[in-house]
């Protein structure tokens, strides 16, 4: 599987647009226009996913496995779309923006996992569909909670809104995919 690799230049350059991208909307401000020329931020074969933190609380984290746009432009959208639209919390505040981490999770692209149980704990993220139900986890997640991967497989049928078992049928297709993670040092 493929995986994903951005120098830290370009990393950083990420983590501040993401950045100004969160303070402007967030207050409220336009969009400034952005065209960068860094050719790791016109990349349009990764997925994005922005995940925002206070603190160890969670304060939205949205993404895309498909990109349709540019990795920058994906980038600005998925902050926006993480900091207001994520339905588990309510929208990131003005006054809260300075206790707010960054973490960003550059996606590959997604492969089919002909056996789920392939499924590589710490190293790849699942991406679970059935009909107009589908479910994501980053790599990340089932090391934070210690899961197996039987049990990060149900979970993300769970995510789908699947039962724990969906996994293991047919017409349910598994895939996993690949993440470069990285946050702001605050």
């Amino acid at each position: 599987m493929e995986e994903v690799h951005i120098p830290p230049d370009s990393q950083k350059r990420l983590l501040t647009l993401a950045r100004q991208t969160l303070e402007r909307f967030v207050r409220g401000e336009e969009r400034d226009s952005v065209q960068p020329e860094d050719p790791y931020l016109l990349d349009d074969g990764c997925g994005v996913f922005v995940s925002l933190h206070k603190g160890q609380e969670l304060r939205g984290c949205i993404g895309t496995c498909y990109p349709l746009s540019p990795l920058y432009q994906e980038l600005i959208e998925m902050t926006e779309a993480a900091a207001a639209h994520d339905h588990r919390v309510a929208p990131v505040q003005p006054d809260e923006l300075s206790h707010v981490t960054i973490e960003l999770s550059i996606l590959s692209p997604l492969e089919v996992l002909e056996h789920p149980l392939d499924v590589e704990i710490g190293k790849h993220g699942l991406y679970v569909s059935y009909q107009s139900s589908r479910g994501v986890l980053l790599p990340q997640v089932a090391t934070e909670y210690g899961w197996d991967k039987q049990t990060f497989l149900e979970q993300t049928c769970l995510k789908a809104g699947l039962s724990t078992n969906a996994w293991q049928q047919p017409t349910t297709q598994v895939c996993a995919f690949t993440a470069l993670v990285f946050k702001e040092e605050r």
